[in-house]
């Protein structure tokens, strides 16, 4: 039987050296998962899996459980005998994580041991610069290359346009534009990819993130839909999957995800013009609302910076700041920073106490 080429989906020596700490083990990289169960792919194939219940009880968060990417540590390397055991996690390069669905706190990771994040948005009416500063933000955070990728360009009028406005808000990024109905539309991701190499592919449903990379694997290989009557796409994806390139290295599908939390998000380098010009104002903690001298209204006033641009900038960055609080926390520090100006929560309540004395007239 012939071996899979582990160093072609991205095993590296970084991974096989600490391997050698689990020498009773074998490696394998996590393709998929279905609920408890993990599709893996080891040098003899692919397999199903299961984590131990010791990894299980030590587990602490949902990020601490292996995710499409992960490269792990199993009780055998072949498909016989029922599920294999997962053991360890190694240690991850980089990992995409957004918050988890529902009302925990906890953190889920999407994708690890990325090179590079295809940030997929196409240029029909998923079109929208502050989402695309929110993914920019989570992705510069994840350690792995963020690259804007623009779908059905076939379906844009207005393309100049469009990435005149994208040079504003991804700075430092590069921006592919593609189509799925010309033979070459989609030539210009092909050179992120290569043995070794892992990309993953995120985006909003429907923005044809399947549909890329069935043109890239040269088959339909993924689920894909038509556009619907409001010229947006059908959600496909369902679940994270890593599927291997013929000319090399792999990609990793991931379902549509209109919004993302922040809780992990790299804002300076998302909006690095801005952080450029806060080190030009007057006081180092301006908040580039009314202080005198701040550098970040003069360059709205000097048409240098949209309004829009920095109100989602305060937006995330508040919302970074409250993530992981519960309301009442929440409610704390939001009271904390009213009145920061008068010396914190026990100032402002002493001023607040004389001034009805005062009303009072005693």
């Amino acid at each position: 039987m012939s071996k899979i080429d582990m160093e072609n989906i991205g095993l590296s020596q970084r991974f096989i050296t600490e391997s050698t700490l689990y020498s009773s083990f074998y490696i394998g990289r996590v393709i998929s998962q279905y609920k408890d169960l993990y599709k893996v792919v080891t040098e003899n194939g692919e397999l199903t899996a299961e984590i131990s219940g010791k990894f299980r009880f030590d587990a602490k968060t949902l990020s601490d459980y292996p995710a499409a990417g992960d490269f792990v540590m199993l009780d055998r390397n072949e498909d016989t005998g029922g599920n294999a055991i997962i053991h360890h996690v190694l240690t991850r390069k980089s990992a995409f994580i957004r918050k988890a669905a529902g009302t925990s706190n906890d953190e889920q990771v999407v994708a690890s041991n990325i090179d590079t994040v295809f940030i997929c948005m196409s240029l029909n009416n998923d079109y929208n610069l502050r989402r695309v500063e929110r993914y920019l933000g989570i992705a510069w955070d994840s350690g792995a290359v963020p690259v804007l990728v623009l779908t059905k360009a076939d379906l844009c009028d207005k393309l100049p346009q469009k990435l005149l406005e994208l040079d504003t808000v991804a700075c430092g990024v590069d921006v592919l534009v593609t189509s799925s109905l010309t033979a070459n539309g989609c030539v210009s991701v092909q050179r992120y990819l290569g043995s070794g190499k892992t990309v993953a592919f995120i985006g909003s449903s429907g923005v044809g993130k399947s549909t890329l990379i069935n043109t890239l694997i040269g088959k339909n290989a993924l689920q894909t839909n038509d556009i619907r009557n409001d010229d947006r796409g059908r959600h496909t994806t369902t679940r994270r999957e890593l599927i291997v390139i013929p000319s090399g290295g792999v990609v990793i599908d991931t379902p549509g995800m209109r919004e993302l939390g922040i809780e992990s998000a790299d804002l300076t380098k998302a909006f690095a013009d801005i952080d450029e010009l806060s080190t030009k104002c007057k006081f180092h903690d301006c908040t580039h609302t009314s202080e005198p001298n701040c550098a970040v209204q003069k360059a709205i006033n000097d048409g240098v910076l949209s309004t829009d641009r920095l109100a989602n900038y305060l937006k995330l960055k508040k919302e970074a700041k409250y993530e992981g609080l519960n309301a009442k926390q929440i409610e704390t520090e939001k009271i904390t920073a009213m009145f920061a100006g008068m010396g914190g929560m026990k100032n402002a309540r002493e001023f607040i106490k004389e001034k009805n004395k005062r009303r009072r007239g005693y």
